[in-house]
């Protein structure tokens, strides 16, 4: 009797997690399903070397990370690279920086969704005084 092979979507949350936070037993079994599988491994090399320019906010990798994934055969990421490519300037200007417009987009929807809610009914007083209110 052979173990079950893990499903797909196992395979991609092991490696969409970070590697601290994977347990020992599927720290190993994802080990050995990269070992039967080369183009995963240099995915999974890939996507992870990606997130930490996300999180570390280390745009200036990028055009390294780019030339890697070009080297290797992963057609998929081959596209996701072009994509990029079309407007480097700002993928890299939007990994760079430490700050960002997050919450102020977070009340612009608020506003927004406040305002879809009365359904055009009412003007501008209004939605002053549910905005405010709110807040």
């Amino acid at each position: 009797m052979t173990a079950q092979p893990p499903s797909p979507r196992t395979v991609v949350v092991w490696i969409l997690r970070r590697p601290t936070a994977l347990s020992e037993a599927d720290q190993l079994q994802l080990k050995t399903v990269l070992a039967h599988c080369p183009e995963l491994d240099a995915l999974t090399r890939h996507v992870r070397a990606f997130a930490v320019m996300l999180t570390e906010r280390q745009g200036e990798r990028l055009p390294e990370w780019l030339d890697a994934v070009r080297q290797d055969d992963l057609p998929s990421l081959h596209t996701l690279a072009a994509g990029i490519d079309r407007d480097r300037a700002a993928v890299i200007a939007g990994l760079t920086p430490s700050w960002n417009s997050g919450v102020v987009e977070g009340h612009v929807n608020r506003i927004k969704i406040l305002q879809r809610q009365m359904f055009g009914r009412a003007g501008f007083a209004l939605l002053r005084k549910r905005v405010l209110l709110v807040s």
